[in-house]
């Protein structure tokens, strides 16, 4: 499931930006908001869609995809992302308190030419969970064309795990 990263080097941009201008056109494709946004100087892509499903005992999960291209990834780089994106969709969901009916699903997207294995590895291991949301990091070499993500189904937010796998393999492996 792992492998070529779409979008490399389309359309004679950098690696990086012509992978993110791929995955916008996914999210957008897929219904979601997409913008972008200047975070600290650096542009971020932000996508956002919400579902209800009764299969997830009623509840509507807003799922945020925030993906920036940078000059290399770390597990330090990507954790604090990660942290950076679950405070920003908690802060921009709007509507009622996460945890009343409503979850929060966010995939922290980063992309560069220069990427720590280790960095792939912390985001292939496990999904973050944090009260009523969860975040799957994405870290994408570039140079080597290919996107880590966790695609497990942990016990804690399983019911969502298909939902995750699936919108992960849509946008970011273009599946």
């Amino acid at each position: 499931m792992y492998g070529q990263v779409p979008g490399h080097g389309q359309q004679g941009q950098p690696a990086p930006q012509a992978y993110l201008a791929s995955v916008q056109s996914r999210l957008t494709a897929d219904g979601c908001e997409t913008r972008w946004e200047d975070w600290a100087g650096v542009p971020v892509l932000v996508g956002r869609r919400a579902d209800f499903r009764m299969s997830w005992m009623a509840t509507r999960l807003h799922l945020f995809t925030v993906a920036a291209a940078v000059p290399e990834i770390t597990v330090p780089a990507i954790e604090g992302f990660t942290d950076q994106v679950m405070k920003y969709a908690k802060d921009n969901k709007g509507g009622l308190p996460v945890g009343l009916q409503n979850g929060i699903g966010a995939f922290p997207l980063l992309v560069s030419d220069r990427v720590d294995p280790a960095a792939v590895h912390w985001a292939e291991d496990r999904q973050r969970i944090k009260f009523a949301c969860m975040t799957r990091p994405v870290v994408v070499d570039s140079t080597q064309q290919y996107v880590g993500m966790y695609r497990g189904k942990p016990a804690l937010g399983r019911v969502y795990a298909s939902y995750f796998i699936q919108k992960g393999s849509q946008y970011f492996f273009g599946q």
